[in-house]
C-alpha cells in the first residue's frame, strides 16, 4: 500500500501547489493507494471552510487531518460530524464535534487514520498517549496511519517509539519546518518528526515576513498573511506491507513548485 501524506497546506498557495505537484508525484511515485493532508491552515492560513474542503477533496485527497486551528472557522463545524472523510484531533475530550479516528476502504484496500495533537506547549487535551492505546486496540485493521499534530519533537518521538510495531506510521505535523530525520523504526513503523509545510516558504512558516515582524520588534499584535512566494510541497510517501502493517519504506518529499507547470 502506497500512501501519499502531504503536510500543513497554508492558504490558496498551497491549495494550488497541491493541484500542480499531484500530477507529477504520480508520475515519480506511482498511483497512490490513499492521500492525506493537514487542512486546518488550508483557509487563508486559519481553518477549513467548506468550499475549501471541497476544493481539496476535489483535487484528489481522500483524508483530511486538523490540528489546534480546525476550530477557527466556525462554518466548518457542522462537518466535522457530518463528513466522514475529515478528522479532528482523537484526543478532544468526548461529546466534541467530530471524530478522530476512521477506517477508509478504497479499491479493496482498507486503512485507519488517526488525528491526535500534542500537550507540551499546546492547549491541554487528554492524553495522547493513552488514547491512541486505546483506538488501536478497538480496531483489527493492520495498517494504522498517524498524523501527531504537536509542538515538541520530544513528545512526537516518545509516541512514534511506545507505538513501534502498533501502528503503520507516526507522522508528526504543526511546526511547518520538515525535519530530515525520517525513518523505519525496529518495530516496523514509519517515522518523522515533522512532516513540513504545503505553501509560502520565503516568509515565517507561511506567513509573509512583513506581517510577522510587528509581533517580534514590538510586542504588539499584528495581522497574518499568507505568503505565496518560493512556493513548495512538503510530504512523504510510505509504502506499508497490508498483509503485517509494517511499514518498508518511508520517503520525503520537498518539491519546489516555481518552475512547475
Amino acid at each position: 500500500m502506497r500512501i501519499l501524506f502531504i503536510g500543513d497546506i497554508m492558504g490558496r498557495p498551497g491549495r494550488d501547489a497541491v493541484a500542480r505537484a499531484l500530477p507529477v508525484l504520480r508520475e515519480e511515485h506511482g498511483a497512490f493507494d490513499f492521500v492525506i493532508a493537514n487542512g486546518e491552515n488550508s483557509a487563508a492560513g486559519f481553518g477549513l471552510t467548506e468550499r475549501v474542503m471541497n476544493e481539496l477533496f476535489a483535487l484528489g485527497v481522500d483524508i483530511l487531518t486538523n490540528g489546534n486551528h480546525v476550530w477557527d472557522k466556525k462554518e466548518i463545524v457542522p462537518f466535522l460530524d457530518s463528513e466522514s472523510r475529515m478528522l479532528r484531533p482523537a484526543n478532544h475530550p468526548d461529546g466534541a464535534p467530530g471524530r478522530g479516528f476512521g477506517v477508509f476502504e478504497k479499491n479493496g484496500k482498507k486503512l485507519a487514520v488517526m488525528a491526535l495533537q500534542g500537550r507540551a506547549f499546546m492547549p491541554v487535551l487528554e492524553c495522547p498517549f493513552r488514547v491512541a492505546e486505546k483506538l488501536i486496540e478497538s480496531t483489527d485493521v493492520k495498517s494504522i496511519f498517524i498524523d501527531f499534530h504537536a509542538e515538541a519533537t520530544s513528545e512526537k518521538r516518545s509516541l512514534a517509539l511506545w507505538l513501534d510495531g502498533s501502528v503503520s506510521a507516526v507522522v508528526g505535523t504543526h511546526t511547518h519546518v520538515q525535519t530530515a530525520d525520517e525513518e523505519i523504526l525496529p518495530g516496523g513503523t514509519a517515522f518523522i518528526t515533522d512532516v513540513g509545510m504545503t505553501g509560502g516558504h520565503a516568509g515565517a512558516i507561511g506567513m509573509t515576513l512583513d506581517s510577522v515582524l510587528p509581533k517580534f520588534l514590538y510586542g504588539i499584535p499584528s495581522k497574518f498573511e499568507v505568503c505565496d512566494e518560493g512556493v513548495r510541497l512538503n510530504a512523504v510517501v510510505v509504502e506499508v506491507d497490508e498483509e503485517t502493517g509494517r511499514s518498508m519504506d518511508i520517503r520525503r518529499v520537498n518539491m519546489s513548485l516555481h518552475d512547475k507547470t
